[in-house]
């Protein structure tokens, strides 16, 4: 099975030395969007992540590695073209087999696959939030956090609710979160990840006690969302 899997990746490696090769233009100023995916929904046995940064493409063996560094299991990857954007999916789990849940390790996987970006492709670095600590070149422009979070619940069945959170990402975007959610009793049941750039655009299914949540808890959780998301040295009413 291991061997059938490294000829997998030798073969996916292949066709991504082969994308870059004939689309990858060094010679342009252009710096497309990085985008980061983790998708705990699609599959029901393992977590998605998916990377693209336009038609330049990460080490994905490299990516392979760290991932594997966090005592995670790669089971296998997949790679597509969409126009000019090349997408890499991993599907990963947990080494007991298991879909990988736990928040702070989908934050370590985000972090450590933008750090790899960072690493294989330092001109990203002026596209992502983490670039302005670690990159080579920091963002020219800042999102304002007050313009940029925008909050929404509804219905997704008697059972859950589906929140929508985008705001400008940071390094434990995720982790600060799902405290906050929690904080109000709200339970986390799974979600999606999406890091475009500078902005977190981020799904949660939610519940409270096995049902959706009411008008007025949604508006509690909104509100204490909003009030923490906000830069620390802004003045804000106690909601």
């Amino acid at each position: 099975m291991e061997e059938l899997r490294l000829v997998e990746w030798s073969v996916l490696s292949s066709q991504i030395q082969f994308l870059q090769y004939h689309c990858f233009d060094p010679d342009s100023d252009y710096v497309p969007t990085p985008m980061v995916l983790i998708d705990q929904d699609s599959d029901s046995v393992a977590t998605i992540v998916q990377l693209s940064f336009g038609d330049r493409l990460g080490a994905l063996v490299d990516t392979m590695k760290a991932l594997k560094g966090l005592d995670l299991d790669v089971q296998k990857g997949t790679v597509t073209t969409e126009g000019s954007v090349t997408q890499t999916k991993f599907f990963i789990t947990r080494i007991d087999g298991r879909k990988v849940e736990d928040p702070d390790m989908l934050e370590r996987i985000r972090l450590t696959i933008i750090n790899n970006l960072l690493k294989y492709h330092p001109e990203s670095s002026e596209q992502l939030a983490m670039g302005e600590a670690f990159g080579i070149k920091a963002p020219e422009k800042k999102l304002d956090v007050d313009v940029a979070t925008h909050i929404h619940v509804k219905d997704d069945g008697p059972k859950r609710s589906l929140l929508y959170i985008e705001t400008a990402d940071r390094p434990g975007l995720l982790l600060e979160i799902v405290e906050i959610i929690t904080d109000v009793n709200v339970d986390v049941e799974s979600a999606e990840i999406d890091t475009e750039g500078l902005v977190a655009k981020d799904k949660f299914h939610v519940s409270y006690r096995g049902a959706a949540l009411s008008s007025s808890l949604s508006q509690v959780m909104i509100n204490s969302l909003r009030y923490y998301l906000r830069r620390p040295e802004t003045e804000v009413d106690s909601y």
